[in-house]
């Protein structure tokens, strides 16, 4: 395994983090505990949930995720060889944000922010959470594959600097020990970063956006706070929800896939998308790659990415997904891919 400071801290991170969004859905908690022990057995000590797992949410699952994780740690008593992540929900503004979790009292205030992180702690049965992120903003913005700018008028939003300011209070109690962001753009880092300095409050380290090659947008804005700012990318469908596995091309819908399952990923699932795919995975077959693993890799090695973040339903894809931390791109395969990339320009934003 390779390791990877996060932000500013003195914390390392593996490369690659396991993902857990389908632990209660496609997967058993039977499944998921063998997840977490194989994971860490290959150096993994990074684990990234949220109190909306699993994904697609429901009312009646909704915390199983974390249940199920905070069950590992209580049989297994190996919680401090975890960096745990956990992420609490936004205001839900369209059908696919849920309405359900806490009531719908969701506003990144004290008091729904105080009812999230001790819930979450309770689930986890653990008392601190390593890093705590916002799952998607409090405002109204783009993310979630929404392209044009909503030019909101008079929707209410929790302020960042009020939202800040309740983050430090758990910091200063022990729940928390760092603060992160997702699903945020520019403006918003910017703003986070700035607030912080400004009224000398605990700065994100993080922030986890989708990052993959039918989706490089993060490359535009968001990588130079990486670079200049130490706030890393935690990448999440670092395989597009499996498109670019390959196993979707040509109309196929394996039994039991996401895509086959579930209509709330389609900007993965489109013509662009699929002749995209068909020029990486033909570039991986070209140099001997499994089409996950270049996919991976591509993103593994990228300077701006603090930790890929894979989720599987399977054991064996795991294993290959974790392995990716082995291939390193060389500088033809990488033109072959930006060549590729220049044709079919973010299909998936």
């Amino acid at each position: 395994m390779k390791y990877r400071q996060l932000g500013q801290t003195e914390i390392e991170l593996s490369t690659i983090c396991l993902g857990t969004m389908t632990w209660g859905e496609q997967n058993t908690e039977q499944e998921a505990h063998e997840q977490i022990a194989y994971a860490l057995s290959k150096g993994v000590n990074f684990i990234d949930t949220a109190e909306m797992y699993p994904i697609p949410p429901r009312a009646n699952t909704a915390g199983l995720t974390e249940t199920y994780l905070g069950n590992w740690f209580q049989l297994n008593s190996r919680r401090h060889e975890v960096f745990l992540a956990s992420k609490a929900a936004g205001p839900s503004r369209d059908a696919k944000r849920p309405s359900h979790i806490r009531n719908g009292r969701t506003h990144f205030d004290k008091a729904s922010l105080t009812e999230a992180l001790e819930d979450s702690l309770r689930r986890l049965k653990t008392d601190y959470i390593d890093l705590y992120q916002l799952h998607w903003p409090d405002r109204v913005t783009n993310y979630f594959g929404q392209l044009a700018y909503p030019w909101p008028d008079d929707d209410y939003t929790v302020s960042i600097l009020e939202t800040l300011e309740a983050l430090s209070g758990f910091v200063r109690e022990g729940k928390i020990r760092f603060i992160g962001v997702s699903n945020e753009t520019p403006w918003g880092v910017a703003e986070f970063l700035k607030q912080s300095e400004q009224h000398g409050l605990p700065r994100i380290v993080s922030i986890q956006n989708p990052y993959n090659l039918l989706n490089r947008t993060f490359e535009q804005g968001l990588a130079e706070f990486s670079h200049r700012e130490q706030v890393g990318l935690l990448a999440y469908s670092p395989l597009a929800m499996g498109m670019l596995t390959g196993k979707y091309l040509n109309g196929n819908r394996p039994q039991g896939a996401r895509l086959t399952v579930y209509d709330r990923f389609q900007r993965y699932n489109s013509l662009l998308c699929e002749a995209a795919t068909e020029g990486y995975v033909a570039l991986a077959r070209k140099h001997s790659i499994p089409p996950a693993v270049l996919a991976l890799a591509f993103v593994n090695q990228q300077p701006f990415v603090t930790s890929t973040i894979i989720g599987a339903t399977t054991l064996q894809q795991l294993r290959e997904n974790i392995d990716s931390i082995n291939i390193e791109l060389d500088e033809a395969v990488m033109q072959e891919i930006d060549a590729i990339h220049r044709q079919y320009q973010n299909p998936a934003p």
